[in-house]
Protein backbone atom coordinates (compact mmCIF):
# COMPACT_ATOMS: atom_id res chain seq x y z
CA UNK A 1 0.00 0.00 0.00
CA UNK A 2 1.20 3.65 -1.37
CA UNK A 3 1.96 5.88 1.69
CA UNK A 4 -1.11 8.26 -0.54
CA UNK A 5 -3.27 5.17 0.17
CA UNK A 6 -2.41 4.52 3.57
CA UNK A 7 -3.11 8.42 4.07
CA UNK A 8 -6.71 8.07 2.24
CA UNK A 9 -7.21 5.21 4.92
CA UNK A 10 -6.70 7.12 7.68
CA UNK A 11 -9.06 9.86 6.79
CA UNK A 12 -11.63 7.72 5.77
CA UNK A 13 -11.23 5.76 9.22
CA UNK A 14 -11.16 9.10 11.33
CA UNK A 15 -14.06 9.89 9.24
CA UNK A 16 -16.00 6.57 10.55
CA UNK A 17 -14.16 7.17 13.82
CA UNK A 18 -16.14 10.49 14.55
CA UNK A 19 -19.70 9.04 12.75
CA UNK A 20 -19.58 6.20 14.94
CA UNK A 21 -19.56 8.47 18.00
CA UNK A 22 -22.35 10.95 16.40
CA UNK A 23 -24.88 7.97 15.43
CA UNK A 24 -24.22 6.95 19.21
CA UNK A 25 -25.37 10.50 20.78
CA UNK A 26 -22.06 11.87 21.11
CA UNK A 27 -21.50 15.38 21.16
CA UNK A 28 -18.73 17.73 23.02
CA UNK A 29 -18.96 18.18 26.97
CA UNK A 30 -18.63 17.02 29.93
CA UNK A 31 -19.64 13.59 31.41
CA UNK A 32 -21.51 13.69 34.53
CA UNK A 33 -19.72 12.14 37.50
CA UNK A 34 -22.54 9.50 38.03
CA UNK A 35 -21.73 8.55 34.19
CA UNK A 36 -18.54 7.49 34.72
CA UNK A 37 -18.46 6.06 38.43
CA UNK A 38 -17.75 2.54 38.34
CA UNK A 39 -15.70 2.86 35.25
CA UNK A 40 -12.06 2.12 34.60
CA UNK A 41 -10.23 4.54 32.59
CA UNK A 42 -10.29 2.65 29.17
CA UNK A 43 -13.83 2.06 29.54
CA UNK A 44 -14.48 6.25 29.96
CA UNK A 45 -12.66 6.31 27.04
CA UNK A 46 -14.21 3.69 24.88
CA UNK A 47 -17.64 5.21 26.13
CA UNK A 48 -16.43 8.34 24.91
CA UNK A 49 -15.81 6.80 20.88
CA UNK A 50 -19.01 5.13 21.15
CA UNK A 51 -20.91 8.24 22.08
CA UNK A 52 -22.23 7.13 25.51
CA UNK A 53 -19.93 10.17 27.09
CA UNK A 54 -19.06 13.56 25.69
CA UNK A 55 -15.68 14.20 23.98
CA UNK A 56 -13.73 16.79 24.88
CA UNK A 57 -14.95 20.12 23.29
CA UNK A 58 -10.93 20.21 22.17
CA UNK A 59 -11.50 17.86 19.77
CA UNK A 60 -13.62 19.94 17.33
CA UNK A 61 -11.76 23.19 18.15
CA UNK A 62 -8.21 20.81 17.00
CA UNK A 63 -9.42 18.80 14.51
CA UNK A 64 -8.18 15.41 16.02
CA UNK A 65 -9.96 12.16 17.35
CA UNK A 66 -9.77 9.48 19.52
CA UNK A 67 -9.17 6.79 16.81
CA UNK A 68 -7.73 3.97 19.03
CA UNK A 69 -7.60 2.33 22.80
CA UNK A 70 -5.96 -0.37 24.42
CA UNK A 71 -4.11 -1.05 27.52
CA UNK A 72 -1.64 1.64 27.48
CA UNK A 73 -2.11 2.64 24.62
CA UNK A 74 -3.88 5.54 22.79
CA UNK A 75 -4.06 6.99 19.12
CA UNK A 76 -5.11 10.34 18.19
CA UNK A 77 -5.27 11.94 14.65
CA UNK A 78 -6.04 15.00 13.01
CA UNK A 79 -5.42 17.14 9.82
CA UNK A 80 -3.34 20.11 10.78
CA UNK A 81 -5.61 22.84 8.50
CA UNK A 82 -4.03 25.75 7.35
CA UNK A 83 -5.75 27.73 10.29
CA UNK A 84 -3.33 25.87 12.44
CA UNK A 85 -0.20 27.57 10.43
CA UNK A 86 1.85 30.76 12.50
CA UNK A 87 2.07 34.02 10.32
CA UNK A 88 5.51 32.15 8.91
CA UNK A 89 3.44 29.32 6.91
CA UNK A 90 4.43 26.44 9.48
CA UNK A 91 2.35 24.50 11.82
CA UNK A 92 1.66 26.01 15.17
CA UNK A 93 3.62 23.81 18.13
CA UNK A 94 0.99 23.82 20.24
CA UNK A 95 -1.07 22.04 17.48
CA UNK A 96 1.37 19.02 17.70
CA UNK A 97 1.60 19.67 21.62
CA UNK A 98 -2.13 19.51 21.92
CA UNK A 99 -2.10 16.17 20.14
CA UNK A 100 0.98 14.60 21.73
CA UNK A 101 -0.41 15.62 24.76
CA UNK A 102 -4.07 14.14 24.46
CA UNK A 103 -2.05 10.37 23.47
CA UNK A 104 0.20 10.48 26.25
CA UNK A 105 -2.70 11.34 28.78
CA UNK A 106 -5.21 8.85 27.48
CA UNK A 107 -2.94 6.26 27.36
CA UNK A 108 -2.30 6.95 30.73
CA UNK A 109 -5.83 6.99 31.80
CA UNK A 110 -6.64 3.50 29.79
CA UNK A 111 -3.95 1.86 32.56
CA UNK A 112 -6.39 3.41 35.75
CA UNK A 113 -8.96 1.60 37.87
CA UNK A 114 -12.47 2.65 38.41
CA UNK A 115 -11.93 6.18 40.93
CA UNK A 116 -8.43 6.75 39.82
CA UNK A 117 -7.86 9.67 38.08
CA UNK A 118 -4.61 11.68 36.41
CA UNK A 119 -3.01 15.19 35.32
CA UNK A 120 -0.09 15.96 33.75
CA UNK A 121 2.60 17.08 35.62
CA UNK A 122 5.77 17.37 33.05
CA UNK A 123 5.51 17.36 29.61
CA UNK A 124 8.54 17.65 27.02
CA UNK A 125 7.98 17.75 23.34
CA UNK A 126 10.43 17.66 20.29
CA UNK A 127 9.72 19.17 17.26
CA UNK A 128 11.99 17.24 14.63
CA UNK A 129 9.71 18.24 10.99
CA UNK A 130 7.11 20.82 9.70
CA UNK A 131 4.28 19.00 8.70
CA UNK A 132 3.49 19.60 5.22
CA UNK A 133 0.61 22.09 3.99
CA UNK A 134 -1.74 19.15 2.48
CA UNK A 135 -4.76 17.30 4.40
CA UNK A 136 -3.29 14.53 4.59
CA UNK A 137 -3.51 13.28 8.52
CA UNK A 138 -0.90 12.95 11.49
CA UNK A 139 -1.38 10.33 13.96
CA UNK A 140 -0.05 10.83 17.90
CA UNK A 141 0.44 7.15 19.61
CA UNK A 142 0.88 7.50 22.83
CA UNK A 143 2.43 4.46 24.81
CA UNK A 144 2.12 3.89 28.66
CA UNK A 145 6.11 3.68 29.93
CA UNK A 146 5.08 2.84 33.55
CA UNK A 147 1.96 3.22 35.56
CA UNK A 148 2.06 3.34 39.54
CA UNK A 149 -0.33 4.39 42.40
CA UNK A 150 1.13 7.91 42.23
CA UNK A 151 3.15 8.68 38.73
CA UNK A 152 2.72 7.23 35.46
CA UNK A 153 4.88 8.01 32.66
CA UNK A 154 4.45 7.71 28.52
CA UNK A 155 5.95 8.80 25.09
CA UNK A 156 3.60 9.66 22.14
CA UNK A 157 5.45 9.83 18.32
CA UNK A 158 3.41 12.05 15.60
CA UNK A 159 3.98 10.20 12.12
CA UNK A 160 2.15 10.58 9.05
CA UNK A 161 0.98 7.43 7.01
CA UNK A 162 4.68 6.68 5.68
CA UNK A 163 5.98 6.52 8.96
CA UNK A 164 7.83 9.29 8.97
CA UNK A 165 8.25 11.22 12.28
CA UNK A 166 7.29 14.95 13.35
CA UNK A 167 7.16 15.20 16.65
CA UNK A 168 7.92 13.06 20.10
CA UNK A 169 6.81 13.15 23.12
CA UNK A 170 7.39 12.20 27.42
CA UNK A 171 5.09 13.21 29.93
CA UNK A 172 4.80 12.13 33.83
CA UNK A 173 1.52 12.35 35.33
CA UNK A 174 0.22 12.48 38.66
CA UNK A 175 -2.07 9.39 39.97
CA UNK A 176 -4.67 10.14 42.60
CA UNK A 177 -7.79 8.86 43.75
CA UNK A 178 -11.07 10.72 42.80
CA UNK A 179 -12.90 11.68 45.73
CA UNK A 180 -16.09 9.77 46.53
CA UNK A 181 -18.14 13.12 46.18
CA UNK A 182 -16.65 13.71 43.03
CA UNK A 183 -17.23 10.55 41.24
Amino acid sequence: MTAEQQANDWAAAQGAVRQRAMDGGGVPGFANPAQIQGKTGRQVLEAMMSGELPYPHLNETMGFDLMEVGDGLAVFQGVPHVRYYNPLGTLHGGWYCALLDSALGCAVQSKLPAGRGYTTAEISVNLVRSAPRSNEPLRAIGTVLHCGKQLATAEARIVDASGRLYAHATTTCLVFEIPASAA
